[in-house]
């Protein structure tokens, strides 16, 4: 008995000891984690009382082309259905499916049997009223000699000269008609009227034509070829201006090409053209005003029918000092950009955005040169210290902020007033 009770006093002074070890470590816990607190609240501090690094771009002066893009259709500057003007039979076919032809090049030969016997026939009959008309002019001048003479009355010399003015009346008609015969014959030969390229053949030799019945053939001019597109009636006074400038020159427009339309090649060189017409009206239910350029097809890439994306250059802004469109700080109606000072301090500076194009802008207010801070603006603050470092920029923005010209543009309207 008294084992019993000694083993159970063991196993009580265990549990004893145990659980005031275990207080002492959770006790000791907040203090180590007070402790490790306190450095990393020391070192917020420092940095604080530290310079900001910032990623800066630097502001660059240069020239930017003000651009406005629009979707067109390619169309046949000048188009043609063939028909008939005869009643015939097809004697030759001397065009093929889109076949590249020439202004006066044969296409269809008719049977023209009929029209040559006519020709014949109408040549022979002025033959035959020219001998009339000579046998009459003779006894024309008998008459007048035999009236000379007292021989014959007066009236029968103007019985002879009526004849005679008759004849020639109808020697004339007669030749009228046979024009006439000659333009019925040579409707028996179609000729290309331009230059073009011949759509689907819808004849045969041995085809029975007429003037009402199927087209026999289109032909569509392909160089140089138009494109048709609109614009909002918000650009037309911008459209005017360029296309009335003062030099009086062509308004350039530009087309670009991707994929397999390129040729292969992810941007193929732009094809150059000029603006040729501006509607004289604007659509009131669409609120757009109808544009057509006309471009150079040698290489034969545009296609009557195709869908384009065209530019236009409607005028260009020198000298302008451009950003990236990323650095600008829009607050409501203000716009602002931090610019490094020479103390290595930022400074808060109001712009006006002039005319954005891609990733870029122009903007007034700073100056070319000027350090813009482009990354780390999110916490800066007027008059906060930094550290600069030169932004990356990405491959896209930096061609645009170098070349302009690649840019895609903005809507006119966007432009400085």
């Amino acid at each position: 008995m008294s084992r019993t009770k000694a083993a159970a006093g063991l196993a009580l002074v265990a549990v004893v000891a145990g659980g005031a070890y275990w207080w002492q470590t959770q006790a000791a816990k907040p203090t180590e984690g007070a402790a490790s607190a306190a450095p990393s609240a020391s070192g917020a501090a420092s940095a604080r009382g530290g310079a900001q690094t910032v990623g800066v771009v630097m502001a660059q002066r240069q020239d930017v082309p003000v651009r406005v893009e629009a979707s067109g259709t390619v169309v046949s500057l000048n188009s043609v259905d063939i028909r008939p003007q005869v009643s015939s039979i097809v004697r030759e076919v001397l065009v093929k499916d889109g076949q590249m032809l020439r202004k006066g090049q044969p296409l269809f030969r008719f049977d023209d049997r009929g029209d040559r016997a006519n020709l014949d026939k109408a040549r022979a009959q002025i033959a035959r009223d020219r001998a009339t008309l000579a046998d009459l002019d003779r006894q024309y001048k008998r008459a007048l000699d035999l009236r000379a003479q007292n021989f014959i009355a007066q009236s029968a010399v103007d019985t002879v000269q009526s004849q005679l003015e008759a004849q020639r009346a109808l020697l004339q008609s007669d030749e009228a008609a046979l024009q006439s015969t000659q333009v019925s014959l040579g409707y028996n030969e179609i000729r290309s009227p331009l230059d073009g390229r011949a759509g689907a053949v819808n004849v045969f030799v041995g085809s029975l034509v007429q003037p009402s019945g199927t087209v026999l053939v289109s032909i569509a001019q392909i160089n140089p070829i138009g494109v048709t597109f609109t614009l909002p009636e918000t650009q037309l006074g911008a459209l005017l201006q360029a296309v009335n400038g003062k030099d009086k020159s062509p308004l350039e427009a530009q087309i670009v090409l991707t994929g397999s339309a390129g040729r292969g090649t992810d941007a193929a060189a732009p094809i150059k053209g000029k603006v040729s017409f501006v509607d004289n009206s604007v659509d009131a239910s669409s609120g757009s005003i109808r544009v057509k350029a006309e471009f150079d097809n040698s290489a034969g890439q545009l296609w009557p029918g195709q869908y384009v994306r065209l530019r236009l250059i409607l005028r260009n802004i020198p000298d302008a000092v451009v950003v990236p469109q990323a650095a600008i700080i829009l607050r409501g109606t203000e716009r602002s950009i931090y610019v490094v000072s020479e103390d290595k301090t930022a400074r808060l500076v109001p712009v006006q955005i002039r005319y954005p194009f891609g990733e870029m802008a122009v903007v007034e207010g700073i100056q070319a040169g000027d350090k813009v801070v482009l990354e780390g603006k999110q916490n800066l603050r007027p008059g906060a210290t930094v550290r600069d470092v030169p932004a990356t920029l990405d491959a896209g923005s930096s061609r645009r902020g170098t070349k302009g010209a690649d840019a895609a543009s903005a809507p006119a309207s966007g432009a400085s007033k």
